[in-house]
């Protein structure tokens, strides 16, 4: 089946309200792919959706389900090929955090506005206790299902421990939106509306947490500026006094 064949079949004559032409056009290119490389090209779609958060796994992994209905691929192989692509993409970006390191991150951290080495060391020392927890959980949360592998390299989690919990928490979310697909059949783009919503709510809250922690970091900058400045007035004054004596 060609890609233009199947898109005109896996849409509807009729547009999703939660539709767009970004979507389609994820869709066109995640169709092409599985077209050339057969059920790899699913794997491959999502590894590179790890690799660049944009890429939505919402929409791909639904399609390959109402790719699988069609019988054009074996539901088992699907979710088997994306879970290894999520693998895949997750080691990355951990062998990345991992070839960076605390040292290096710290060193780039001191030269950013807002931050210093502190924050550094208190996010590793958090991920030290909490590691296990935020890989498993991170895999079901936009943007962070990427984002976790990195500090995971950083503080060095054993590489086995951190595929592991990195496999299973990919294949229970991608067999669950394989399923949905392959159940909804040609209403498959209906995930992509319900997990857009999550989306969304996950970035607001992200927007929510930078914005209080810009504020309070001028804050406490600006408090740090004013402590500095009195400090340096009393020593001046302390340091021209004597000569402030009767002639």
């Amino acid at each position: 089946m060609s890609a233009i064949a199947l898109l005109s079949t896996a849409r509807p004559l009729a547009a999703p309200a939660t539709g767009s032409a970004d979507v389609g056009g994820i869709a066109g290119w995640a169709v092409d792919l599985m077209e050339q490389l057969g059920v790899l090209g699913a794997g491959l779609a999502i590894a590179l959706e790890n690799l660049f958060p944009p890429l939505p796994s919402e929409v791909i992994l639904p399609l390959a389900g109402f790719t699988a209905s069609l019988g054009t691929f074996s539901l088992v192989w699907v979710i088997v090929a994306t879970t290894l692509g999520s693998l895949v993409g997750a080691l990355a970006l951990y062998t990345l955090g991992r070839t960076v390191g605390q040292a290096r991150l710290r060193a780039i951290a001191e030269r950013l506005p807002l931050m210093d080495g502190d924050d550094v060391d208190k996010t590793v020392a958090w991920f030290h206790r909490h590691g296990s927890a935020a890989v498993f959980f991170g895999r079901f949360i936009p943007l962070f299902r990427s984002l976790i592998s990195i500090p995971a390299g950083v503080e060095r989690m054993h590489v086995v421990k951190f595929t592991l919990l990195t496999t299973a928490g990919s294949l229970i979310w991608n067999t669950v939106f394989v399923l949905a697909g392959y159940l909804l059949g040609q209403n498959w783009h209906f995930v992509e509306g319900w997990s857009g919503v999550l989306q969304w709510v996950v970035i607001g809250l992200v927007a929510v947490a930078l914005t209080v922690f810009v504020i309070r970091r001028v804050r406490r900058n600006q408090a740090r500026a004013r402590e500095i400045d009195e400090v340096t007035a009393d020593l001046t004054e302390n340091v021209a006094g004597p000569d402030r004596g009767p002639a």
